[in-house]
């Protein structure tokens, strides 16, 4: 009789979100923190007043790195994924909201170069997107902590939020979390199938970049693995 093949397990990660304007002030964010990051987001903002420029000197200066440059594609997906991965980004996201058309030329450029998708959920996402991502090839999403929540002060994770981690896991997705993420948060995730946690600001605004992003990756790294 044959033994039963062992689950795979991912180690969790940390990705710093560089919401800055200017590539100096990204290079600036990563000069003391890269060494505790295993993904650099090249901000929305970035992507925006910097171009694709900003992709290929993150590219340039971290090789080893995974780079999304988060460019949230709403359309024109095919080629507005072609120049992010032409500028040597690993992953680009789409917006839930993306035109329907959108999210499988993304997915399609994606598969033929070797590269990522990530899907941000945002507000009024619904399953019916998720079955229709899953079914192109797209298994990265983004979940954010419940706007509602975060107005009225309440920080904390609702059971929704973390329901729909489990069940994004269950059908096959690789889930992402972000939403003023605090380290003292991340081992509210010990049994809950997070794999990527993003920080930005709270990493490089801090008064000592190197000693916020070391207590969020002791955090992540005190973590279970994810069964895959």
């Amino acid at each position: 009789m044959s033994a039963t093949a062992p689950l795979a397990v991912r180690r969790r990660s940390l990705q710093i979100a560089l919401d800055v304007r200017t590539v100096p002030e990204a290079l600036a964010a990563l000069e003391s923190t890269a060494d505790d990051v295993d993904v650099i987001e090249v901000g929305t903002i970035l992507c925006l007043s910097a171009g694709m420029e900003a992709v290929r000197c993150l590219r340039a200066a971290y090789p080893l790195h995974t780079i999304l440059a988060d460019v949230r594609i709403a359309e024109a997906g095919s080629l507005i994924a072609n120049l992010a991965f032409d500028a040597g980004a690993d992953w680009v996201s789409v917006v839930s909201g993306a035109a329907p058309a959108t999210v499988p030329a993304v997915a399609q450029v994606a598969a033929a170069r070797g590269k990522e998708v990530q899907v941000e959920l945002s507000d009024g996402w619904d399953w019916d997107l998720v079955s229709r991502c899953r079914e192109v090839g797209i298994a990265q999403f983004i979940v954010h902590r419940s706007r509602d929540a975060e107005a009225s002060g309440n920080l904390a994770w609702s059971a929704a939020d973390l329901d729909a981690i489990a069940e994004l896991h269950r059908r096959g997705g690789r889930v992402s979390v972000t939403g003023g993420l605090k380290p003292e948060e991340i081992r509210a995730f010990s049994e809950i199938p997070a794999e990527i946690f993003i920080a930005g600001r709270g990493i490089y605004g801090a008064e000592d970049p190197a000693a916020a992003v070391h207590t969020y990756r002791t955090a992540i790294d005190s973590l279970p693995a994810v069964d895959r």
